[in-house]
């Protein structure tokens, strides 16, 4: 994917990260800055790299929860920043090992880092890193008045620093002449920010209640990676120095905090870095490699290790369409797992069962495996997700109405849930319910600031309402379509003056 500007530590730039100058940080608005973080995530979500999976979107959210409401307790982030930025989450289908920060509370992550941690901590504190970069505002404190650039055009110069992980040569076509000095001095966070972002997310780790040794073993990692992910392109793009000062100050923070157990790499974790890195690596070729995988059934290796490589042979099997040998691989994996995995291993292979019963079309199959444990438990997200998939390829079930039910539940919590939105819309449309249906996915598009998609969506509801008969509800629906089709215009009208 467009590598977002590489926001942990050290790393060549992935999706986006540290910004070229506006001027003081105090002369940057929060709305400002919102506002340029909205233009480049709008070109980020446009990006056939972006992702959305469950299974990964809810680790990844399951982590980044403490750490927000500590970054609050500790008064690191303050009522108005949690209002007024987005906080976001992006996953990126790239096996380079980044993370990243962006203007209004966009992050990142990449499978890449996902794929290479051993623990719930190490990558936690890449987030609580990432995240004291926004809360100490450090992006608009980077910005000094030297250069006076336009919000678009600062876009416009990320958005080029992105498409160099993919193409050098396209990225000169953006990043030319002097704007390339700009960028060249200009996209890194001084020394000084850096610490900052470890010291407080170090604070912010800990009271969150991660282990903070997750922080050095991490820094490790990362500094193994950048040497492997450094393609020549670019190099002063690199925009966390990751010095041997930060790594002894981590070190002897760590030294100074009550001594905690090592702990190894679980069941768990390891699956969850294997799905991250077959889907990040999904070409053929890499595909029959993780098949093939030696830790498989080696003596030399750990039973979270076993399990974590027979879960990638698993998933490669699946995208590889062969049914037979993913059925082996996966009964394999659900022996080892139920025999001495925890409750949350053994989810992790119901949810896998159930994704390849549905490739493999057998969409009965697939919700009685993600049927809850009591009619009175609510699913979870991933589960929520795909039994709601399965139910639209099946014919007219009475469970439909109580998963719409879930799902306008889910959206109502979360409205930039654009995956939950698709979802609905689907499931609307297959119980005929047509309105709402064209509602939810103008809500999809908006969720993803597509606001030329949205308007077009909104616009096809209103004209469906004007033309048929309203069922039982539809006329709150129509009310709904036609204030968010005036939002969704004067957004497009706000986007079409930015140049």
């Amino acid at each position: 994917m467009l590598s977002l500007l590489a926001a942990a530590l050290c790393l060549q730039p992935a999706w986006p990260q540290a910004l070229p100058t506006l001027g003081h940080g105090e002369s940057i608005s929060l709305g400002a800055e919102r506002q340029l973080g909205d233009r480049i995530a709008r070109e980020l979500y446009r990006d056939p790299d972006y992702l959305e999976d469950p299974v990964l979107d809810e680790y990844i959210q399951r982590l980044w929860a403490p750490l927000v409401k500590a970054a609050a307790a500790r008064g690191e982030l303050s009522p108005e920043l949690q209002e007024r930025f987005a906080w976001r989450i992006l996953l990126g289908r790239d096996r380079s090992v980044n993370a990243f920060a962006l203007p209004g509370g966009y992050l990142g992550v990449h499978l890449g880092l996902i794929a290479i941690v051993t623990s719930n901590d190490e990558l936690a504190s890449v987030l609580a890193h990432e995240l004291s970069h926004v809360t100490q505002r450090h992006i608009a404190r980077s910005m000094d008045d030297q250069t006076k650039m336009t919000p678009w055009l600062i876009g416009s110069m990320i958005l080029g620093v992105l498409a160099a992980s993919k193409s050098a040569q396209g990225a000169q076509a953006l990043i030319v002449g002097g704007q390339a000095a700009a960028v060249q001095s200009q996209l890194s966070y001084s020394r000084d920010m850096e610490r900052e972002a470890d010291r407080v997310g170090y604070g912010v780790l800990s009271d969150a209640g991660y282990d903070p040794k997750g922080f050095v073993s991490m820094f490790a990692k990362l500094q193994q990676a950048a040497g492997v992910n450094d393609n020549g392109a670019y190099p002063y793009l690199r925009s966390h120095p990751l010095t041997t000062e930060r790594i002894a100050d981590m070190q002897a923070r760590q030294q100074l905090s009550a001594t905690m157990p090592v702990v190894a790499q679980d069941m768990t974790q390891s699956m969850l870095a294997a799905r991250a890195r077959v889907l990040s690596q999904n070409t053929v070729d890499a595909l029959k490699a993780w098949t093939q995988d030696s830790k498989i059934n080696s003596p030399q290796a750990s039973a979270a290790q076993q399990v974590g490589a027979l879960y990638a042979a698993t998933l490669a099997h699946m995208q590889l369409r062969d049914a037979a040998s993913a059925d082996r691989s996966l009964q394999t994996l659900d022996n080892r797992v139920q025999a001495t995995g925890p409750a949350s291993a053994q989810r992790l292979v119901r949810l896998l069962k159930a994704e390849i019963a549905a490739k493999q079309e057998r969409f009965d199959a697939a919700l009685s495996l993600l049927a809850p444990a009591s009619p009175d438990t609510p699913l979870a997200r991933p589960e929520l997700i795909a039994t709601a998939q399965a139910l639209v390829r099946l014919p007219t079930q009475p469970l439909r109405t109580a998963v719409i039910a879930a799902l306008r539940e889910l959206v109502l919590q979360a409205p930039q849930d654009a995956q939950a939105w698709n979802t609905l819309s689907s499931l609307l449309a297959a119980q005929g319910m047509t309105l709402a249906s064209l509602r939810a996915e103008g809500e999809a598009q908006m969720a993803r600031m597509d606001w030329t998609g949205a308007k077009d969506r909104f616009r096809a509801a209103q004209d469906w309402a004007r033309s048929n008969r309203l069922q039982a509800g539809d006329n709150i629906e129509a009310s709904i379509i036609d204030t968010r089709l005036r939002q969704a215009q004067s957004l497009v009208r706000e986007m079409q003056t930015e140049r």
